[in-house]
Order: structure tokens, then sequence, then C-alpha cells
């Protein structure tokens, strides 16, 4: 059994990619002008805003303090808002593709670390919506001209 502050340093990781995800949705809408495209593009930052309230909730629910800082995600954040000038709606639909792949693979490879209520969380309803956003962008990508 995963002891409780494995599985808050492992939620704190969960976390950390968070709120770059969502800055990068939101760099990535200012180069969309399509109507559809930008709903998605808002549905999948919905998306990530939900995960980390949830993920802040059981951080706290552990006794634990979230994580502040932004994670891998960052990196992608910097390269689209770095870059908004000269990416183009697919470079920055590819970068959020990018991120999304990090992100199930994260949920994926470190659910294990977790204790049996978090890892229901991680199975029951985060990693569910990582693959939605995931599936989300992969589609787009190869559909965005």
């Amino acid at each position: 059994m995963a002891r409780l502050d494995e599985s808050i340093e492992t939620l704190n990781s969960f976390l950390r990619g968070e709120p770059s995800a969502i800055e990068t949705y939101g760099q990535a809408l200012v180069k969309v002008t399509d109507p559809g495209v930008r709903l998605q593009l808002e549905e999948c930052r919905r998306s990530h805003s939900e995960r980390a309230r949830k993920i802040r909730n059981r951080i706290m629910e552990l006794g634990g303090a979230p994580a502040e800082t932004s994670g891998v995600w960052g990196a992608f954040a910097k390269v689209v808002e770095g870059g908004a000038a000269l990416l183009g709606e697919k470079a920055a639909i590819a970068a959020l593709e990018e991120g999304e792949d990090r992100g199930l693979k994260d949920y994926r490879e470190d659910s294990g670390r977790l204790d049996p209520a978090s890892r229901e969380l991680v199975f029951g309803e985060l990693l569910p919506q990582q693959e939605r956003t995931h599936g989300a962008m992969s589609t787009l990508k190869h559909s965005v001209q």
C-alpha cells in the first residue's frame, strides 16, 4: 500500500501539469479562429481546470499542501506563448497534443504510487478525462490544415 506522503507527492506531480495545460490552451485559443476548434480547445481547458480542482481537493483531504508551481506542461506553455507570433494554429495544436501525450503517460505510469482512494480518483475520473482531451487533440492535429 502506498504511503500517504508518496500519494501526496504523486498527486502534486499530476497537479503541476494542470495549470500549465490551462495556460497552454489559453495561448492556443489566441491563435485559433475556427469556432468548432475553439469550442474543443475551451472544453479541454475546462477539463484540465476541473482536474486541477479535484487533485487539489484530494491532496488537502490527505493533509498535504497542493503544489503552486507548474510542471512539464510549462515548457509547452512557454513554446506557445513565446512563439505566439510565429506559431500557427496547426503548430499550437501539435504542442497541445504533445503535452496531452505527456499527461497521459504520467497518469498511467505513476498511479501505482497512490493510496487506493487516490488511485480510484485517477482511474475513475482523471485518466478518462485525460484520454478524452488527448483524443480530441490527436484528432484535431490530424484534421487541421
